[in-house]
């Protein structure tokens, strides 16, 4: 008879067109006759409008969304919601949007820049891309829309059930905000993105139960000021960093992702919500994995990997040890 072990990890997840070419006739000119003048037109080149990325919801006023152009320094503005979105077990009817690419639900957050995450303060917040972005001299703007009803709820279900497949759900309520910086002081330049540019995008889901929000990104062109992804709640209960945003590698996030579409990052914002996921793997160690505090060492590498890889840091694993006897 021979005896075979093999780990069994538990894991507790808690809070689970084609380019346009225009031919323009110049004004007519007056000029004085002569044998050599003549008049003619100046051919033209249009530009090529922009489109955002496919992974973003529709948003600017082409879509019907509120707008809002940057104003002055550390500025933001206050939105009622016409559906109250719950945030990690914490129920709100009005978020903070601010220029510096945070949303934030207790209260504004005065600081320019983003703040330590985890905090361990008293504030919930979700930063797809904090940094001092109406200190750095481009034109910027965000807007922003609830949806109640039509193919955004319809495509915001499709997208919470294809990254959790296992809720069944279906959204009634969305709210888009996105950020679009473009370093430029010209309103065409600004439309046409003809310049580098700062755009990316959060999405906010709800089925008046459970609640999910999505991080969207495009371009994010340099700029010297610290920059800060992910989310924190009051206490830092849960919290997470997207990694590529605090290492330097910003302008990367566009090909980032943690649910394997590039651009995009998914998280669920329910604190009652727990699943239970059996895993059996096969481990080759150097440690003794006899010894307890070799395994307990096994386990936090497993789960900071997980949470690297946009799972709550409240994840919890526990060890079983499974015993198999063959004939």
């Amino acid at each position: 008879m021979r005896i075979t072990q093999h780990l069994l990890v538990f894991i507790s997840l808690l809070s689970l067109t084609r380019a346009q070419t225009a031919t323009v006739a110049a004004p007519a000119s007056t000029v004085v006759p002569t044998e050599s003048a003549t008049t003619s037109a100046i051919a033209q080149t249009a530009a090529e409008p922009w489109t955002a990325p496919a992974i973003f919801y529709p948003f600017r006023s082409a879509a019907g969304d509120t707008e809002h152009f940057l104003t002055g320094d550390e500025s933001y503005e206050y939105v009622a919601l016409s559906t109250p979105y719950t945030f990690f077990g914490r129920t709100y009817n009005s978020l903070y949007v601010h220029y510096n690419g945070l949303l934030t639900f207790n209260q504004p957050e005065p600081a320019s820049g983003p703040n330590y995450n985890p905090t361990r303060g008293t504030e919930d917040f979700i930063a797809p891309f904090w940094s001092d972005l109406d200190d750095i001299g481009w034109m910027g703007m965000f807007s922003y829309q609830e949806y109640t009803n039509g193919s955004v709820l319809t495509r915001a279900t499709q997208d919470i059930n294809q990254y959790f497949p296992q809720m069944n759900f279906t959204a009634s309520w969305v709210f888009v905000v996105t950020w679009d910086y473009v370093e430029t002081t010209d309103m065409n330049s600004f439309i046409r993105h003809s310049a580098q540019a700062i755009t990316f995008q959060t999405v906010l889901i709800s089925d008046g139960n459970l609640s999910f929000f999505l991080i969207n990104y495009g371009d994010c062109a340099v700029i010297y000021d610290q920059v800060e992804a992910g989310y924190d709640t009051i206490n830092s209960i849960n919290h997470f960093v997207i990694p590529d945003s605090i290492n330097g590698n910003y302008q990367n996030l566009k090909n980032t992702s943690n649910v394997n579409v590039p651009g995009r990052w998914a998280f669920t914002a329910n604190s009652v919500l727990e699943s239970i996921i059996g895993v059996q793997m096969r481990l080759t160690s150097f440690s003794d994995l006899t010894q307890s505090e070799n395994i307990e060492d096994v386990l936090l590498k497993i789960k900071q990997e997980l949470v690297s890889r946009g799972l709550s840091s409240n994840i919890k694993i526990q060890l079983r040890k499974n015993t198999k006897i063959q004939p």
